[in-house]
């Protein structure tokens, strides 16, 4: 990934008597190799993060008490700030929200503006940190605080392109929606100043329901829903690996080229989403995970888990409806191993 570097610096912040500290870097990062290896490792997580939202600032018609962020990064994008300034009092909005969220994590608080292809990015994101050992130049074991890129759930990417060019837009924005519930993507969205305007992951759960009504409703064999769904999958996949919409009218076009109906996918699932009262836009950024659903059956409770892929439907595994039973034909080898063990069956 070519990034070009404008600005970038980072600032501390630490723990102290349950208490959060901070501590402002004076002046911004040099660019040299170190940076950008970080920033490229860095982006290259974001990027691959399956499960994102999409924002745009609070306006006046908001609900809300309003950040102070979008003010001061405008009086950057005018000049009217210097750019260390700028990250100086954006760290202290984000003190603000870590002691009103009671939230005692201690990290650094990256702030870069770079581009890509042509795309002016900022992005913020809190480092978290993890405790290691390495050697020092004396052959000592020294223990010591290492930067857990890989782990990054806090985290922000402003299009300043399209925020500049279309402020109505509502998905200027991208964030990561962390794992540990709303608490922390709301903690972060009100340092930013920004609300969530559009759900990718229901977004992406209706069009996979209109694809697998479309196959119903056409009286398609078994086989060749399951064809079609792969189409779906393998066009959505690649849009999201290369951060792409995924868009409507194209998919049909590559339903019309796998299985021709009478009626097109893309007026099918515009009827769809109106009977469903369910928001399907003509394009929108895919939930890599929801995707999944397309080629694979999962589900999990009262102690069982299972999961296969839909093709080996009516192939290794068959359901009965009637009983509510499924049956496998042959376990996969590990499984197997562990139930050989268990009842003592030799191998």
């Amino acid at each position: 990934m070519q990034l070009r570097i404008e600005n970038s610096i980072i600032h501390e912040f630490y723990r102290h008597d349950e208490q959060m500290g901070l501590r402002l870097a004076p002046e911004a990062l040099p660019e040299d190799e170190q940076l950008h290896e970080l920033l490229e490792e860095l982006t290259q997580v974001y990027v691959n993060k399956p499960a994102k939202g999409y924002a745009s600032f609070l306006t006046e018609a908001d609900d809300g008490e309003r950040s102070q962020f979008p003010d001061i990064l405008k009086q950057w994008q005018q000049d009217e700030l210097q750019f260390v300034e700028f990250s100086q009092q954006a760290s202290r909005l984000l003190l603000q929200q870590l002691q009103n969220y009671k939230m005692l994590e201690a990290g650094f608080l990256l702030i870069t503006r770079y581009q890509h292809l042509s795309t002016d990015y900022l992005l913020v994101a809190f480092l978290p940190v993890k405790e290691g050992v390495s050697i020092n130049p004396d052959l000592a074991v020294n223990k010591s605080s290492q930067l857990d890129i890989s782990k990054v759930q806090l985290a922000a990417r402003i299009d300043l392109t399209e925020w500049a060019t279309n402020r109505d837009s509502e998905r200027y924005i991208s964030f990561i929606k962390g794992r540990a519930g709303r608490k922390v993507s709301d903690f972060f969205l009100d340092f930013l100043g920004c609300t969530e305007r559009l759900n990718s992951k229901s977004q992406t759960q209706t069009l996979i329901e209109a694809v697998n009504e479309y196959g119903q409703q056409a009286e398609l064999e078994p086989q060749q829903r399951q064809s079609l769904n792969a189409v779906a999958y393998e066009y959505c996949d690649q849009q999201w690996k290369q951060g792409e919409d995924v868009r409507v009218k194209d998919l049909s076009e590559h339903f019309a080229q796998a299985q021709p109906a009478d009626k097109s996918f893309a007026d099918f699932s515009r009827d769809y989403a109106e009977q469903q009262q369910a928001e399907l836009p003509e394009e929108f950024p895919a939930d890599k995970s929801t995707l999944r659903k397309l080629v694979k059956f999962q589900g999990q409770g009262g102690g069982v888990s299972v999961g296969f892929d839909h093709t080996q439907l009516g192939e290794r595994i068959d359901y009965d409806a009637a009983t509510d039973t499924l049956t496998i034909h042959g376990t996969p080898p590990n499984l197997r191993d562990q139930l050989r063990r268990y009842f003592g069956i030799d191998s």
